[in-house]
């Protein structure tokens, strides 16, 4: 048999009649019942991956769960078929496929696909698996993150991915604490948050209290948020208070917001002797509405 012939054979394995992807289905579905790996060569991995392009929802899940089952052999398949394939069903099933691998090896295609593929389910889809992968896939995330490119869309999935990310591995955002942009550390700051929130980090709190002194006005406004959505008065109010008096009026007013929803009535003197000073109408408007809440509370 001749290299081009043998070429022809595998790229007809690239789609299935619907009775061929159901008969594989069957001979799947009883592997993954008597719990036995499917066979990983080329042949049998094109043809699996072609059945992920079926319309029949139950026979896509099968071809995924046993694609997954062969694992880190099928990855660069799988890899191919996000990236080339015109089947969108195909590429979306591939993301998700990629997703139950959990392969770091996936991880610049998972980046490309997320970046560059206009579908949503395949961006989304893609970002679940970087989230997978873990802690290999921070940087290329955060680096998303920044680009000027990244849509809103993105953004959402990418904080989600590192959410996940943040609470199976608590201390994986140290170093984007100290990162040279302000973006990222502002990203880092989100996920300690939730870790806050949720207990999952010592250190998490301690990294947070540190943000409020951040170089970047962007990062101290930032963290004065979200001091004020989960810190306790006796944990930060000290350090906000000082920020009363801080050069971006933004900070300001974040931090008298903050002092407000941590109901920190210690803190009311401070602000009233920052709205004396305070020059900025605006500024000085939410300081007032602090002052009051805090007063009723």
């Amino acid at each position: 048999m001749s290299e081009a012939t043998s070429n022809q054979q595998i790229e007809e394995l690239d789609s299935l009649t619907e009775q061929e992807a159901f008969e594989l289905a069957e001979v799947l579905k009883q592997k993954l019942t008597d719990q036995e790996t499917p066979r990983s060569d080329q042949t049998s991995i094109k043809q699996m991956i072609a059945g992920l392009g079926d319309q029949r929802g139950a026979l896509r899940l099968t071809f995924a769960q046993s694609l997954g089952n062969v694992g880190e052999a099928a990855v660069p398949y799988l890899c191919d078929a996000l990236k080339n394939n015109p089947n969108v069903i195909i590429r979306r099933a591939s993301a998700k496929t990629l997703n139950l691998i959990g392969s770091r090896k996936a991880l610049p295609n998972l980046v490309e696909a997320f970046k560059t593929d206009s579908d949503p389910v395949v961006q989304g889809s893609s970002a679940g698996a970087m989230a997978t992968i873990g802690v290999p896939a921070i940087d290329a995330l955060l680096q998303i993150l920044v680009e000027p490119d990244c849509t809103a869309f993105q953004v959402g999935l990418i904080n989600l991915a590192l959410s996940f990310i943040g609470s199976k591995a608590p201390d994986a955002f140290d170093q984007a604490t100290q990162s040279d942009n302000v973006e990222i550390r502002i990203a880092a700051i989100t996920v300690l948050a939730e870790q806050i929130q949720e207990q999952t980090s010592n250190s998490a709190k301690i990294a947070l209290i540190k943000a409020l002194s951040d170089e970047a006005s962007e990062v101290r406004a930032e963290a004065a948020t979200m001091a004020g959505k989960i810190l306790e008065p006796e944990d930060a109010s000290n350090q906000l208070c000082k920020m009363l008096k801080d050069k971006s009026k933004q900070v300001r007013k974040n931090t008298s917001l903050a002092l407000m929803k941590m109901e920190a009535k210690d803190a009311i003197d401070r602000i009233k002797d920052a709205i004396k000073t305070e020059k900025d109408e605006q500024v000085k408007s939410v300081m007032t509405v602090a002052v009051n809440v805090l007063n009723k509370n």
